[in-house]
């Protein structure tokens, strides 16, 4: 996948969000290069490859390939040990299984920086399952999802939302739900007459299917705000 620079290099601290519409664009990345393309009205943030790394600049925010994954480095402290050469003992999360291992690189080890791309795809529906999505610029181009690498969050997005896939050798290895999102109350049961102890609740049904706890005073056809990581009722929209 290629894409035409137009934008500029940018430097800030630490990933977090990836992808935003220019017209409203917030970004927070890595202490590595990025470049912004602008394809259409959507901007790609790309994490271009430096190069290789000494032992002792995979420091902490650092996303580097290791055992042929990618890894973001949680931990890294450079250190020597009597009349031996110093060692830097990093911990590293495995960007695709999650997994946290902790290895020591020596003086020796030359470290390759992870290059990761992300971009907008678009959440179409599920069936049986199975999660379709296509790209966001061209709705032809249909693909599933592993469900592991979308989470429980996954049943709060409405079809035809778009969402942040980050890639690794052009291959999706995890997807950027939005933290909070409204929904429409598709189901509301009445409240019991009588029941007013604090803090009660029912269950409501959402415009996406997915039923959770909310304060009995809510209505059908209401908007509600739901946590996507929790899967709990936040407020009212």
């Amino acid at each position: 996948m290629s894409f035409t620079n137009s934008g500029e290099d940018v430097r800030k601290n630490e990933i977090r969000t990836y992808l935003s519409h220019r017209t409203n664009a917030v970004c927070e990345i890595s202490s590595f290069r990025l470049q912004c393309l602008h394809i259409g009205p959507w901007a790609f943030f790309v994490y271009r490859n430096m190069g290789i790394l000494q032992y002792n600049e995979a420091s902490v925010g650092r996303f580097i390939v290791h055992n042929g994954a990618p890894h973001e480095v949680l931990e890294s402290r450079v250190f020597r040990m009597q009349q031996r050469k110093p060692v830097n003992a990093t911990k590293l999360r495995n960007l695709i299984t999650g997994n946290i291992v902790q290895h020591s690189f020596q003086v020796s080890d030359k470290v390759d920086e992870a290059k990761l791309e992300v971009k907008p795809i678009t959440y179409l529906y599920t069936h049986k399952n199975q999660y379709w999505f296509c790209e966001a610029n061209d709705p032809s181009k249909r693909f599933q999802l592993d469900p592991k690498l979308l989470g429980s969050g996954i049943q709060f997005i409405k079809t035809n939302s778009l969402v942040d896939a980050m890639l690794f050798e052009e291959k999706i290895i995890a997807v950027k739900l939005p933290i909070k999102v409204d929904l429409k109350v598709q189901e509301a049961p009445p409240a019991v007459k009588g029941n007013t102890a604090q803090g009660a609740t029912k269950q409501i049904t959402l415009e996406t299917g997915t039923i959770i706890n909310a304060p009995l005073f809510i209505k059908e056809g209401e908007t509600v705000r739901v946590n996507t990581q929790t899967g709990q009722y936040v407020e009212r929209a």
